[in-house]
């Protein structure tokens, strides 16, 4: 197995590639597959919930289908699309021939596939797949789960290792393999929200490892960590869950935040408003992310000295993603702007996220969440934050980055022929959430009252038009690597013939070498 450091040929350029480029681009269209079958999942979610009454699946099929459309969307689209993203820009923003360490890189790929085929073969399995939600609570998840639950187990870990050796070879490639001259400041934003982003991930993926273990051992072998019969505690399992999965939040959102810092300087031709600004305000999240976890958990009963401090300490990280805020839209204050694709994703982006961000103030006080708990407020709130956070800058980028891909211009008509449908179909589906929550309409049940009706009709339709507008968004994409119009050497010249040069701290927004075809 030798490197490939040119492009292979053949079936090998894919299997045993250590190209960087290969293997982002391999990382990418697993994440698109795994993002359309969890959309495909929430689909029949949202179609059960058309009505009241139960008329498409039974409910164990739904909780099963709740289950899968989280954990593929978190650990199967988002995350190993920004690993995509990384393996692609990393090196040639901080002028490396490749990453680090290569042959782990496409180690750390090639064992997903795998682990996401076990995970949702569970489906076929007897008993069914996890039922249990994405963030599988126990005792539910260790007493009255279905059998499968052990190879659900298995997928984590797996899933897991593989996010490790990518955050290594991500620390490995920024710390060791920048070009001469590029001090830590002088990088672009979004190799710094990476290189934060993959110390969280070493720092709280032994976290999911450990606790999915305590499940297995309570399962198999006679233990009885969350079982309170045999002097376990069931919140014991939520503490070390949401030690994982509150910073697992912010590993999902952080490069959003570095590639949304490259595309709005270039459209607004400006430099970045803030850079140092930005990076601490990176930092200061990713510790605070640490001291925040039970704000998930006001409901089981904390202290109220513990109520308060986690009520604080929430509220606190709000204040350097206030910063961030600010910084994009002094950016663009008073700039050249021009509404190209990636630009309208990221406005999309800033919008909506604030939006969501506030939602996540109202949760953090405690005696208001105990009224939001478990409700479609709280869906309503994490979808406004990963669908236009996660999801739209992940849009923005491959739009923004792929004539430097493949060498191809998008069709900018069509580019915002998606823009448009997808922020269309993500407001009428996730907005009207807010109202039923506040209604009190609780998450992950099949049936509802005859109250929530018409919001519930909305959400659905909201939900099929986003649907249809990601099949729309797999045919622009291949419509643009097959015959696009040829890209020039500069790539974002802009539409109007507008040359963006500017003297930042950050000179890495746009490439200048020719594209390889």
């Amino acid at each position: 197995m030798g490197e490939h450091h040119g492009p292979a040929k053949g079936i090998t350029r894919w299997l045993y590639t250590t190209n960087h480029k290969d293997i982002g681009s391999m990382y990418l269209w697993f994440s698109f597959a795994m993002f359309l079958l969890g959309g495909m999942f929430a689909l029949v979610i949202r179609a059960e919930l058309f009505q009241p009454g139960l008329q498409l699946v039974d409910p164990g099929f739904f909780n099963q289908m709740t289950t899968m459309h989280g954990l593929v969307m978190v650990f199967g689209a988002v995350m190993p699309a920004f690993v995509g993203l990384a393996n692609w820009l990393i090196p040639m923003m901080v002028g490396a021939p490749d990453m680090a360490l290569p042959r782990m890189n496409n180690w750390s790929f090639w064992i997903l596939p795998f682990a996401f085929a076990m995970m949702v073969a569970t489906l076929f399995m007897d008993g069914g797949g996890p039922n249990f939600g994405w963030t599988f609570y126990a005792p539910l998840s260790t007493t009255y789960a279905p059998p499968s639950v052990t190879f659900f187990i298995f997928a984590v870990h797996i899933m897991g290792a593989s996010s490790i050796m990518g955050a290594i070879n991500i620390i490995a490639t920024i710390l060791n393999m920048r070009a001469p001259g590029m001090t830590l400041m002088k990088m672009p934003l979004f190799v710094w929200t990476w290189l934060i982003t993959a110390y969280l991930l070493i720092a709280v993926m032994p976290v999911l490892a450990g606790v999915v273990t305590m499940m297995l051992f309570d399962i198999h072998f006679g233990t009885a960590f969350f079982d309170a019969r045999g002097g376990g505690d069931p919140v014991l399992f939520q503490h070390v869950f949401w030690f994982f999965g509150h910073p697992e939040v912010y590993i999902m959102i952080l490069p959003a935040f570095g590639i949304v810092s490259a595309i709005i300087p270039t459209f607004a031709r400006k430099p970045l408003f803030g850079y140092a600004s930005m990076v601490y305000a990176t930092a200061s999240i990713a510790i605070l992310s640490f001291i925040v976890w039970a704000h998930h958990m006001f409901t089981v009963g904390i202290p109220v000295a513990g109520e308060l401090f986690f009520m604080y300490a929430t509220m606190l990280i709000a204040v350097p993603t206030g910063v961030k805020v600010f910084n994009w839209i002094t950016t663009m204050f008073r700039g050249s702007i021009t509404f190209e694709t990636p630009m309208l994703f990221s406005i999309a982006f800033v919008i909506l996220f604030t939006i969501g961000g506030f939602s996540g103030l109202m949760l953090a006080i405690a005696p208001a969440d105990f009224q939001y708990h478990d409700t479609y407020f709280v869906v309503a709130h994490f979808h406004y934050v990963l669908v236009p956070g996660a999801i739209f800058s992940i849009f923005a980028a491959v739009y923004y980055w792929l004539p430097k891909w493949c060498g191809h211009y998008v069709d900018e008509a069509l580019g915002k022929t998606h823009f448009w449908l997808s922020f269309i179909g993500l407001n009428i589906t996730f907005f009207p959430m807010h109202f039923v929550g506040l209604a009190g309409m609780p998450r992950r049940i099949p049936d509802y009252a005859l109250q929530f009706a018409d919001f519930n009709q909305i959400s659905t339709i909201g939900a099929f038009i986003f649907g249809f507008s990601q099949v729309f968004f797999l045919f622009v994409v291949v419509k643009t690597i097959r015959n696009g119009k040829k890209a020039s050497a500069k790539v974002w010249d802009s539409a109007e013939g507008l040359e963006w040069t500017v003297d930042s701290p950050a000179p890495y927004h746009t490439f200048t070498t020719p594209p390889k075809v």
